[in-house]
């Protein structure tokens, strides 16, 4: 069969197959829309005068006093610009996509900074726990690319453990890298496919891609439907609509940056700072099947000073990064700014290990880690599908004295091969698929 002829086959095919696996659940019974504010659905509630929803913003300004630096404007500035964020990442979650018309929607990423990994890309949608959801698409080439299973998007509830994690190359691949998965709670009757299990309180499938070579490294393509509802989609009453925007402006707004930023003070609580721990992060939201450890601590140094990260590294490892995040959580700018390293932008020095210099200013090391006019943060690292998880060492030093702390041949770079290395990151980002 010629190739054209093929695809047209292969397409139909998948057309016919989708109809089918719909008229074969359509009689299932589904969980009432609305049943759980993760799923981005709401019960019914009256509308509101505007200024009454303003209103409902209001308390998030407390947030301030959480901060650690309640009398610094800088900060109180960008917790509001934190808050403005978090309205627009929240219009997305529950306006643009429901369980039963779900959509994949951008979720952290260069604009949405609340903790995001500078190497990944990452997708998000809403499901039913009792629907029957397909997801097709092209796996690209990425480092990692996998879907988690959630209770619903981060901040729309306070964070309890995920379910299954699956990585896409466990699916079953064409030539051209494209794959068909089925997620419910059963194998739909007559479906042959690849098929993973969809836990009965799932409230979103988020997909997961790192890259190491930042537009270069191709991004996979995906589009997610659901199989046992019809695709028309209603058009949103006024009562559905009030009830969203109360979610929105009286819940999610504070709660996403509430749960960050007392976070990152419950671990400057439990460790102080300066402190490395290994982590899961399933207090967050990860699944214990997520086969990833993350390095962390709070930093915190001033002006004059500097950090030397120093660690060994597992003998296998399919993914490693570290990155650092501010005050607020926000992960600092990262297409402008060196404030990440991965295993291929990294320079390891001749014993073998990966040490990084994080200061205020250029110290001229390769593995400079700018934290952007911020002294304080978290930073994180990820050991993904490792052999071991290997615990680094952070120290404060004089800046002036930093050289004496450092191997003498540590990798340098002049201000030219700086800017370079800048400008190609920065194009690197924004070729690939954030929106």
């Amino acid at each position: 069969m010629p190739d054209d002829e093929a695809n047209d086959h292969d397409l139909s095919r998948r057309g016919l197959l989708g109809s089918a696996l719909c008229i074969s659940v359509a009689g299932r019974p589904a969980r009432a829309w609305g049943a759980t504010m993760n799923s981005g659905a709401a019960t019914a509630a009256a509308l509101r005068n505007w200024s009454a929803y303003v209103d409902l913003l209001k308390p998030a300004g407390r947030l301030n006093d959480l901060t650690g630096f309640p009398q610094d404007d800088q900060i109180r500035a960008e917790l509001y610009r934190q808050l403005v964020m978090n309205i627009a990442q929240s219009y997305i979650w529950y306006f643009q996509s429901t369980p039963e018309h779900p959509d994949w929607m951008p979720f952290e990423n260069s604009i949405f900074l609340l903790q995001p990994n500078p190497d990944a890309i990452y997708h998000i949608a809403p499901v039913s726990g009792d629907g029957v959801y397909r997801i097709s698409g092209y796996r690209g080439t990425n480092k990692v690319m996998g879907f988690a299973v959630g209770r619903g998007m981060f901040g729309t509830q306070d964070p309890r453990p995920g379910f299954n994690n699956y990585d896409a190359d466990g699916l079953t691949l064409g030539k051209d890298g494209y794959f068909e998965v089925i997620f419910s709670t059963e194998r739909p009757k007559d479906w042959t496919g690849d098929w993973r299990y969809l836990d009965p309180q799932a409230g979103d499938i988020m997909i997961r891609q790192f890259a190491y070579d930042w537009g270069v490294d191709v991004d996979a393509r995906f589009a997610i439907e659901r199989l046992d509802k019809p695709p028309l989609k209603p058009r949103l009453t006024q009562e559905e609509i009030a009830a969203r925007l109360d979610a929105i402006l009286g819940g999610f707004v504070e709660r996403f940056s509430r749960i960050c930023i007392g976070y990152q003070n419950k671990v400057i609580q439990d460790l102080g700072l300066n402190v490395m721990e290994l982590s899961g992060f399933e207090d967050l939201g990860n699944s214990g099947e997520w086969p990833q450890k993350y390095f962390r601590c709070i930093y915190d140094y001033q002006p004059g000073e500097a950090l030397v990260l120093e660690t060994e590294l597992p003998e296998t490892c399919k993914y490693w990064n570290v990155q650092l995040n501010d005050e607020l959580w926000n992960q600092i700018e990262f297409g402008y700014r060196q404030s990440s390293l991965n295993a291929m932008q990294a320079r390891l020095d001749s014993d073998g290990k990966f040490r990084a210099v994080i200061a205020l200013e250029d110290p001229g090391v390769a593995n400079w880690l700018d934290s952007g006019g911020h002294g304080r943060g978290m930073l994180v690292g990820r050991w993904h599908g490792a052999d071991s998880y290997p615990m680094p060492t952070i120290r404060k030093v004089p800046l002036s004295e930093l050289a004496s702390h450092l191997p003498g041949d540590t990798p340098r770079v002049t201000p030219a091969e700086r800017e370079a290395t800048l400008r190609k990151r920065n194009l690197g980002l924004q070729m690939r698929r954030r929106w």
